[in-house]
């Protein structure tokens, strides 16, 4: 019998894995999850599902729906990807990460038998948490968009409720690159007869695209945006905190400007799983939203790390992530903001540096997988945009000089990809296990 981490090693090695290798290992379309879910007994229809959808907060929103669910007594389940540190956090039921022992009997039993469908990493992992949360007897199990939505392996489940939470510039060798053939790809997940929330648009032709396919598939389309038009950010006590005349003041673990985006989905979302004879309190509302990191794990958004210095991480990868996170990073008062950052390969990265603050000292770094920038590269681009600093082979070389260079009211931001958040939080779990 294989350990875990050789069954994890096998996996990453025996199937393509995207975040590791980028296009090489993207499998578009749905033949290969059909004829895994047949094999298995189409485990999705054992419990109701809700398909989270969109470029920027679908990891917010679908912990925070998880959170607010588990409070209001249901068991849950989470299909989230990628994962930070430990490939486990990809699979949860009621914040707790799948057993070892499952990952390792679920290859061993069935790997021989599937083999010939040649499935990609995302595939075959996404059925292992689909064959979990049966196992599990779950009520609900909220599933997170790989990548896309309409050749989206996910796109198999038949939910109570999808949600595309917005629409920016990611992926756009795969998607389209203009915002409108991304819009497209990402309405693939509007099911017929089933209501979808759209939590940001950002002009009107994609409003009209989602409108279009909701009217084709005779699905109640809500917008956020405007259901929960006057709901407001603020801060109290150290915690982030929202207010709308329809739900009063609400703490989230949550922070970043961003989020009040993220907050408008969440409480459309709520409000139409209530319609749909959810029952969810008030109560179970406010605990799971000023709770969600405490009961399902999240980590990586806007997190804070250290207090002296100020230390925040945060997994924001692309222009639409970037566009918030630069206003935070300029808006900070410290004496040097130094920034390490690092980025993938396969994306046009011009925009996000330019948004990118001038007068920050930089630590160009390149995350453990295929798919890095290489630092020096990284450094290079950079340096056509105004910034400037030194680059390091790997994540924990980065930060342990931005460390040694900080005096106590400098602010280390650490981010550009999930995989740099990722080495970071590894480097620490393993620094502080010693």
């Amino acid at each position: 019998m294989m350990t875990f981490e050789e069954t994890t090693q096998f996996l990453y090695k025996q199937l393509p894995v995207f975040q590791h290798k980028g296009k090489t290992a993207y499998k578009p379309g749905l033949g290969n999850t059909i004829a895994l879910d047949e094999y298995f007994g189409f485990p999705h229809k054992s419990y109701k599902t809700i398909h989270i959808g969109g470029t920027n907060g679908k990891g917010s929103t679908s912990h925070s729906l998880a959170a607010i669910l588990q409070k209001a007594g249901y068991k849950v389940g989470l299909y989230t990807s990628p994962h930070l540190v430990d490939f486990r956090e990809r699979i949860r039921v009621n914040g707790e990460m799948i057993s070892k022992q499952y990952v390792i009997d679920f290859v061993e039993n069935n790997f021989k038998d599937i083999e010939h469908i040649h499935p990609s990493f995302f595939e075959l992992t996404m059925m292992m948490a689909f064959c979990y949360f049966r196992e599990m007897n779950v009520d609900y199990a909220i599933i997170e968009v790989g990548l896309g939505g309409r050749l989206d392996s996910t796109n198999v489940i038949d939910p109570v409720l999808s949600v595309i939470t917005n629409i920016s510039f990611d992926h756009v060798q795969f998607l389209g690159d203009t915002l409108e053939k991304i819009a497209i790809e990402k309405a693939g997940i509007i099911k017929p007869e089933v209501p979808v929330i759209i939590g940001e648009t950002t002009n009107e032709n994609i409003r009209e695209i989602f409108i279009s396919k909701a009217k084709e598939c005779n699905s109640e389309i809500t917008f956020a945006e405007e259901l929960f038009r006057d709901i407001t950010q603020g801060y109290s006590h150290g915690k982030t905190t929202y207010f709308s005349n329809e739900t009063g003041e609400l703490e989230s673990e949550l922070g970043g400007e961003y989020h009040i985006n993220n907050i408008r989905t969440i409480l459309s979302s709520v409000k139409k799983l209530r319609e749909g004879g959810i029952i969810i309190t008030d109560e179970a509302l406010k605990e799971g939203l000023s709770e969600v990191c405490t009961l399902t794990g999240l980590r990586g958004r806007w997190e804070k790390l250290s207090e002296c210095p100020l230390t925040y991480c945060d997994t924001g990868h692309n222009i639409g992530g970037f566009t918030y996170l630069s206003k935070k990073l300029k808006s900070l008062k410290c004496d040097t903001l130094r920034i390490v950052i690092g980025m993938v390969n396969d994306k046009d990265i011009s925009e996000v540096l330019s948004l990118l603050p001038k007068e920050a000292t930089y630590y160009f770094t390149q995350a453990n997988i295929e798919r890095a920038l290489p630092a020096s590269d990284l450094k290079n681009k950079a340096e056509k945009y105004g910034l400037s600093g030194k680059d390091f082979f790997n994540v924990p070389d980065a930060y342990n000089t931005a460390l040694k260079e900080s005096s106590e009211n400098d602010f280390i931001f650490i981010g550009g990809s999930n995989f740099t958040v990722g080495d970071l939080l590894l480097y620490l779990e393993n620094s502080k296990n010693k």
